[in-house]
């Protein structure tokens, strides 16, 4: 199994982030459509391996730029888990990019109030 997943991880890294970016917004799009079907669940592990390439540069660059500064290697990065932003009141155009809440649907979000 962990070859298996290493092989994988080496595979995904032969790709440049821009072109796994440009299929970010089709997954998003296909993952926030739940379906309970196999193809749903291909689509939901495919983002999750554009997003995990985008938190790895993201970390990388991260603790490149602390080793260039001097600043050495510090186990404690950035805070690579955040919450989404609130929804604003006016509708913005879309970005590059954004960050889909997973929740439970049987768990009262505390946001919610």
């Amino acid at each position: 199994m962990e070859k298996a997943l290493e092989r994988l991880a080496r595979q995904l890294m032969g790709y440049d982030e821009a072109s796994l970016a440009s299929l970010w917004e089709k997954y998003a799009a296909r993952v926030e459509r739940f379906e309970p079907t196999r193809k749903w669940e291909e689509a939901a592990l495919v983002f999750g391996m554009i997003q995990a390439m985008r938190w790895k540069n993201q970390l990388f660059n991260y603790h490149w730029k602390q080793s260039s500064e001097g600043a050495g290697f510090s186990p404690h990065g950035p805070e690579l888990v955040s919450r989404p932003p609130l929804p604003r009141k006016e509708p913005q155009p879309p970005r590059g990019a954004r960050i889909l809440p997973f929740r439970d649907p049987g768990v009262a979000d505390p946001d919610d109030d």
